[in-house]
């Protein structure tokens, strides 16, 4: 890579002088998007899902009552599904820096023991076996390849994508062996039983699909912002969503609404419908980031809190976009909490090769 860059460096030296209009002063030199449709092979389509934390539902749906929101999403036919979970890689990197990254493991990871005694691997070692594995990975792999294949995912801290690889099995291949011993068959157990919207949409779309994996991006190194911050950040931000008087917005009520009615109905895709609203998400990001830029006080904690929402929603999206770095052209379904949705879409709608769809056209 340094010998394209040196090359590069190279061939702009020995370019003449040319004439370059101006742009305004203070304004970008150049847009990204400029590109957009100058690129060889077809645009890569990009459908962000804003979803609800289903975990934190007080009635958590069932797997029937997401199955036309699944048949909706099946429809446009991804090829790679990210969500929001930290990645094996990252969980690696913040309990070695701990002082720096306080809480972040303990709170969205997982404790690797248990699998490196079951596997021998730690998680740069799995992470390595993954990707010789599917150097080599034939089209319709036998039940030992995706039982060992789940067993790394595991090893590699990526219990969805293992899960993925044993719902793929048939029934009576779910069993031990090639990798999987009762500690990890547990975990499988488990994880197959969290009530979020990893499972309930990721892995079970991409079960649907035939996918082999799906790819964690959520991105919390910019939590250090909030630590470096003190206790009076939190303190400020308490009064913050205290003081939002949201509760009197109609978006916002109607949210809320439609959410009571999927507990009683089992109407989720109804759920999801509003909740991609673009009304929806405007007015739940006024109510939350848009009132905190303008906060004043010592600290300027709104400010602080926006600033790591923004860091975060972009190293999210810089996740995403390696996530398809290597497939230009391919449908990727991005699943993760509704407040991000709206960063999302305006960050990737940046990028040069990249189409934006509408969920709404896809949830109708």
């Amino acid at each position: 890579m340094r010998l394209i860059q040196n090359a590069l460096l190279i061939v702009f030296a020995a370019l003449p002088a040319l004439a370059i209009a101006q742009s305004p002063a203070g304004t970008p030199a150049f847009d990204p998007k400029s590109l957009r449709g100058t690129q060889e092979g077809q645009i890569t389509e990009v459908l962000t899902i804003g979803s609800a934390h289903l975990s934190q539902l007080e009635k958590k749906p069932t797997a029937a009552e997401m199955d036309s929101l699944l048949d909706k999403l099946e429809t446009f036919q991804p090829s790679i599904i990210t969500h929001e979970g930290l990645s094996g890689e990252q969980c690696d990197q913040v309990e070695r820096y701990k002082a720096r990254y306080a809480g972040i493991f303990e709170d969205y990871c997982w404790d690797t023991e248990v699998v490196e005694a079951s596997t021998g691997l730690t998680v740069p070692q799995a992470m390595e076996a993954i990707t010789a594995t599917f150097s080599d990975w034939p089209t319709a792999p036998s039940p030992a390849q995706r039982r060992k294949l789940a067993s790394l995912f595991l090893a590699a801290n990526d219990r969805p994508s293992a899960l993925v690889q044993w719902l793929r099995l048939p029934v009576s291949e779910r069993r031990l062996g090639d990798g999987i011993d009762q500690p990890l068959m547990d975990i499988l157990g488990k994880v197959e039983s969290w009530p979020n919207e990893t499972v309930a949409i990721g892995v079970a779309l991409a079960v649907r699909l035939g996918l082999e994996r799906l790819y964690a991006v959520d991105d919390h190194t910019a939590d250090s912002i909030q630590t470096a911050a003190g206790p009076e950040f939190a303190e400020a931000l308490q009064a913050h969503w205290s003081s939002s008087g949201a509760e009197t917005v109609p978006a916002i009520t109607r949210y809320y609404a439609a959410q009571a009615d999927a507990a009683k109905t089992g109407d989720y895709l109804g759920l999801y419908r509003i909740m991609n609203e673009p009304e929806t998400l405007r007015v739940f990001i006024e109510f939350d980031y848009g009132r905190a830029i303008k906060m004043s006080g010592d600290g300027l904690h709104g400010r602080r809190y926006v600033a790591w929402f923004e860091a975060r929603n972009l190293r999210m999206v810089a996740n995403i976009r390696e996530a398809f770095g290597n497939a230009p052209g391919a449908r990727v379904l991005n699943i993760v909490g509704a407040s991000h949705k709206g960063y999302y879409d305006a960050y990737l709608d940046q990028m040069s090769d990249v189409q934006i769809i509408d969920a709404l056209a896809v949830l109708k």
